[in-house]
């Protein structure tokens, strides 16, 4: 973007110092150098500034603070839009689009797609199976246990779906972190998401397998045998 006066391609550096973020969320991608040099140097915009980052003593006062700021270059050639850095990165990544509410739409479409495919693999399931739970319940099994194994099977398959699904997780964004590293550094499943996810495994095998798992409890061993 910035041109070099003498009409140089290469604008040159010396690094002196290299600093790690103190969280996995702060940004470490910043290249930080003295705004002297690239104005003197520079072909245009001369005497220009993009954004002032300002530290406060109250953080509590940051409204407060920012609306003064603003009041001071209201009316002015440069009137300026205070806020804090969250929420001046969160603008750069709006210009991509709301990506937290693209990924909800997402999640949730899958959600309801694999709580139908769970279901009703489960349902089938129960069906062909319908002389096996007859003879259990012959056996001895009471209801409670015929409920908890139709819905530990549930459990099951959600939870080898859902792991293999946070697998490729962590390497697709192994993979595209490293060429998105450029525009989004702070790209990472964090180890919260992860637990959700364990979570929400379990609570789609219950919701898929709730209905299948009632039916086979009620199942009546007369009418089984006779079915099967």
């Amino acid at each position: 973007i910035w041109q070099r006066s003498d009409g140089a391609p290469t604008w040159e550096f010396n690094i002196v110092g290299i600093y790690d973020g103190a969280n996995k969320e702060t940004d470490t991608s910043q290249f930080l150098f003295r705004y002297d040099y690239l104005d003197e140097a520079r072909a245009i915009g001369k005497g220009l500034t993009g954004w002032y980052i300002i530290r406060i003593a109250t953080p509590e006062r940051s409204a407060e603070i920012a609306e003064e700021i603003d009041q001071l270059f209201a009316n002015s050639p440069a009137e300026t839009r205070t806020t804090t850095e969250k929420a001046f990165v969160q603008a750069f990544a709006d210009q991509i689009g709301d990506i937290g509410a693209i990924t909800r739409w997402i999640v949730t479409a899958v959600f309801l797609i694999l709580l139908l495919v769970v279901a009703t693999t489960i349902t089938q399931s129960v069906r062909e199976r319908t002389k096996e739970l007859a003879v259990l319940k012959t056996l001895g099994f009471r209801d409670g246990r015929i409920l908890a194994l139709v819905l530990a099977e549930s459990c099951f398959l959600t939870t080898i779906g859902g792991l293999l699904g946070l697998a490729l997780s962590f390497g697709f964004v192994a993979v595209v972190g490293q060429q998105l590293a450029r525009f989004l550094p702070v790209f990472y499943l964090p180890w919260s998401e992860v637990g959700i996810g364990l979570v929400l495994m379990v609570l789609l095998g219950l919701a898929a397998g709730a209905m299948p798992a009632l039916l086979a409890q009620r199942l009546q061993i007369a009418d089984a045998l006779r079915r099967s």
